[in-house]
């Protein structure tokens, strides 16, 4: 029997399986669990969080005042960790900013204690239909029973394996970029200079002698930002920063959806080599002789993270799709009423290394006010008992831009988990299950449905707020504040 067990691959079960530990498949597993689901999760890097902690990208977009749920229960966590909320505020792109292993522990921290099964450095190789879910064989042999499949991996590769019909409104992907955390050593490092080192790409990435102000960012001919302000952007708490500068710097352009896995091994080659020669630039150019990539984050050969911070997936067609249109005005449709997660960023599209971006240019930065998305953009309109619960939701490529943002991804990877989580439960399929059930969950767990700021969720009535408002009962007033967008049932002065 042993031997049999051996040459066929050793079967187990559980309730729901999530392939991929990303921002949203790492809270669709904390919220199944904590709902009574047998959760598995297989990742394929050491670390939980995909782009907030293994792509380095410890800076949150957005929701600084719509802090609910697991995205909230996260936050809460770093500011109790670094000691305050003002402690987070070290960098000025982000009011919460923390180190990518912090994050990782965090929320490995949550995973475990909500009763996740977790494999770390493990990949799924196979996906076969059956008439009670999924079998999955896993890297190490393993196949797996589930009743519910999650795809929360960063570019919804499982999506488009198990033949997820996908949204086709893609005109270009957005820039990636291979993040590094750097640290002051106190003392010169030395590298040599990287393969296709070409100065020029940085010379405008801030104000220095060889800057000609011309980088794109400043149409009007407006002074380039200092060096130091250019590193103060991504500061983190204990003193590093994140390098994610996109003037001029590590930004990277490759339409890598739909390469093969070698064509983006060698995108991923060439994104480092860029990250590298802007450090080179920095500390050759600059002055920053002391700065070096930190050796105490990301447990890689290079210190680099573990995959770039990808700003595009493939994106399923669901059973709702969330527009631009949408956000900006929602009452001319019905999906407010199937609310389950909010956003208050722009539409931020990075297209700068891009060679038809001049093209592109009218796409992108439309105002909007802050949006919810509807529970439909997670189910897929055909593949059953599967669900998507990171970037790869059935948004248009432009919403994308609001939509990629970590508060949002995390929230409907809440969603996700509840949906799958209420279905096995029911014995049934996730669509099958009502919207007003998964959102009466996510309300007892503090999660926004619709961005209303009137209230908190630790706050009296906020409930009975959320519940009129996905009923259409009362109505927000929307209004857009430089990157912070509002909404309010009563807008104040």
């Amino acid at each position: 029997m042993l031997s049999a067990c051996i040459l066929s691959g050793c079967g187990r079960s559980v309730d729901i399986l999530v392939v991929g530990g990303g921002a949203g498949g790492t809270c669709a597993g904390i919220e199944a669990a904590r709902d009574g689901a047998k959760v598995l999760i297989v990742e394929e890097t050491p670390w939980l969080g995909g782009m907030l902690t293994s792509a380095g990208v410890s800076a949150i977009d957005g929701n600084y005042r719509l802090r609910g749920g697991l995205f909230g229960e996260f936050t809460d966590s770093l500011a109790n960790r670094y000691g305050s909320y003002a402690a987070l505020q070290s960098g000025w792109v982000s009011n919460i900013l923390f180190n990518p292993r912090a994050g990782a522990d965090v929320l490995y921290n949550m995973a475990r204690n909500a009763g996740v099964e977790i494999l770390f450095r493990t990949r799924a190789t196979a996906f076969r239909k059956t008439n009670r879910g999924w079998t999955v064989t896993l890297s190490d042999g393993t196949r797996v029973r589930t009743r519910i499949l999650i795809d929360g991996t960063e570019l919804g590769d499982i999506a488009e394996t198990v033949g997820a019909e996908e949204l086709r409104d893609r005109i270009s992907a957005q820039d990636l970029t291979y993040v590094a955390i750097v640290k002051d050593y106190g003392h010169p490092v030395p590298m040599e200079e990287p393969e296709g080192y070409d100065r020029e790409i940085y010379v405008n990435c801030c104000d220095n002698p060889l800057a000609s102000n011309d980088n794109g960012f400043n149409p009007m001919g407006q002074k380039l930002w200092s060096p130091d302000m250019m590193l103060s952007y991504g500061r983190l708490p204990d003193g590093y920063y994140m390098i994610n500068w996109p003037v001029c710097a590590n930004d990277y352009f490759a339409e890598y959806l739909d390469m093969s896995p070698e064509e983006r091994s060698e995108v991923i080659r060439k994104s480092k080599l860029r990250t590298l020669g802007f450090l080179y630039f920095l500390q050759k150019e600059l002055g920053y002789v002391n700065l070096g990539i930190a050796d105490d984050v990301f447990p890689t050969d290079d210190g680099l993270p573990f995959f770039p911070y990808y700003r595009e997936a493939r994106r399923i067609a669901g059973v709702d799709t969330m527009t631009i249109d949408a956000a900006r005005l929602p009452y001319e449709s019905d999906l407010y009423t199937r609310a389950v997660a909010v956003g208050d960023y722009p539409v931020d599209h990075h297209h700068m290394q891009n060679p038809r971006r001049e093209e592109l240019s009218h796409l992108w930065y439309g105002k909007i006010p802050s949006f919810s998305v509807p529970l439909g953009v997670v189910i897929p309109i055909q593949t059953e008992d599967f669900l998507v619960a990171d970037k790869a939701i059935s948004v248009s490529w432009e919403m994308n831009g609001s939509t990629r943002l970590q508060p949002v991804v995390m929230g409907l990877g809440q969603a996700a988990g509840a949906l799958a989580a209420l279905a096995v439960k029911g014995h049934c399929h996730p669509r099958e299950i009502p919207t007003a059930k998964v959102q009466s969950l996510l309300l007892d767990h503090g999660c926004y449905l619709l961005p209303f700021l009137d209230l908190k969720p630790v706050e009296e009535g906020f409930r009975e707020l959320q519940e009129k408002g996905i009923r259409g009962e009362v109505r927000g007033k929307s209004r857009c504040v430089d990157w912070s967008n509002e909404t309010w049932v009563n807008l104040p002065e």
